[in-house]
């Protein structure tokens, strides 16, 4: 189990990360007791291109930990075969509860790992890094989810055995289930259809007049309209968007999708979720770092980029959820 190339790669890259997060913290505690963008001591110089190459190395990290959410799952999916009852990621995540942990703090650091590359592109922009404290505070709020992160996987592949009889996606995600996963699948197509549309068409039109218009509001709707799209997405992807791509209206599993066999339609699909909605919730983030006078145009700039960013996005994850829905033959009585 543990020589499957998709564990040990996740073993050797959370080794590698934890151990960088963790040196990286100790400067960071330094950094927020002693640096003094105004002085010109020893010390301060010292602290500067400490900095300088600890920013590097954490760039390198926090891009892992964004990719290492897509490299969890495919590997979850690639080793479901191994286990009795499972058909999908799901069986394997069902062989050991810990992989559902596992999979939320993934998702956790995908977003705060993607926020410090946010942050650390606006403070190496100015010439004074006014965000230096700020982004190593973040540092530190981080490396424990990274360590805990790195903590359950260890336990939860460790722990996985072969001859476990696991429960399928069908199982779990479907409407005679008294779980929550029962529950979602169950919520009512036409209702959900309803929601996910109305929350696009709200949402796009905002990103639009944040790209255009200098309105703080604006930029804080925009993040908090994005941050319930994320939700209501996840939602539809199990309640009406999952089944067109199957073709069956009781399959409602949102690991499927990410087989060959529906043409790993899954992973466009959730990435361009995830950016549509991480890069329009980080434009909102920022918004108050335009009163730091040496970040002001450098901020207004990377807003209307990464809302761009956002609308495609959210364009792209709309577009392929609405494809069978138009193309397919398959129908559902709603």
């Amino acid at each position: 189990m543990i020589l499957h190339p998709g564990i040990l790669a996740l073993f050797i890259g959370e080794g590698l990360v934890i151990a960088m997060s963790l040196y990286a913290s100790l400067l960071g505690v330094e950094v927020l007791r002693r640096w003094d963008i105004n002085s010109s001591s020893e010390e301060q110089l010292r602290l500067e291109r400490r900095t300088y190459l600890i920013s590097t190395l954490m760039m390198y990290v926090m891009f892992y930990e964004v990719l290492s959410l897509f490299l969890y799952i495919y590997t979850l999916d690639s080793i479901h075969v191994i286990f009795v009852g499972a058909m999908c990621a799901t069986g394997t995540l069902n062989a050991n509860d810990i992989g559902w942990y596992a999979l939320y703090i993934k998702i956790i650091v995908f977003f705060l790992s993607s926020s410090w590359i946010a942050i650390n592109y606006l403070d190496n922009s100015a010439e004074d890094y006014p965000l230096v404290r700020a982004k190593y505070k973040l540092l530190l709020l981080i490396t424990p989810f990274i360590v805990f992160c790195g903590f359950l996987l260890v336990k939860y592949f460790l722990g996985l055995k072969p001859d476990i009889i696991t429960s399928c996606c069908g199982s779990l995600f479907s409407d005679e289930s008294k779980k929550v996963s029962g529950s979602l699948a169950g919520l009512p197509i036409k209702a959900m259809m309803v929601t996910f549309y109305a929350s696009a068409t709200l949402l796009l039109p905002l990103i639009v007049l944040s790209i255009t218009l200098r309105n703080s509001f604006l930029k804080y709707l925009t993040a908090v309209n994005s941050f319930a799209f994320f939700f209501i997405s996840m939602l539809s992807i199990i309640s009406f968007i999952s089944i067109y791509f199957y073709e069956l209206p009781m399959h409602h599993c949102p690991f499927d999708i990410l087989q060959d066999t529906y043409g790993y339609v899954g992973y466009p699909l959730y990435s361009t979720l995830f950016t549509g909605v991480f890069f329009s919730l980080i434009s909102g983030i920022v918004e108050p770092l335009k009163k730091i006078q040496s970040l002001t145009k450098t901020v207004e700039r990377a807003q209307k980029m990464w809302l761009a960013i956002s609308a495609i996005g959210i364009i792209a994850f709309v577009t392929i959820s609405t494809w069978p829905i138009i193309f397919s033959s398959f129908k559902v009585d709603m």
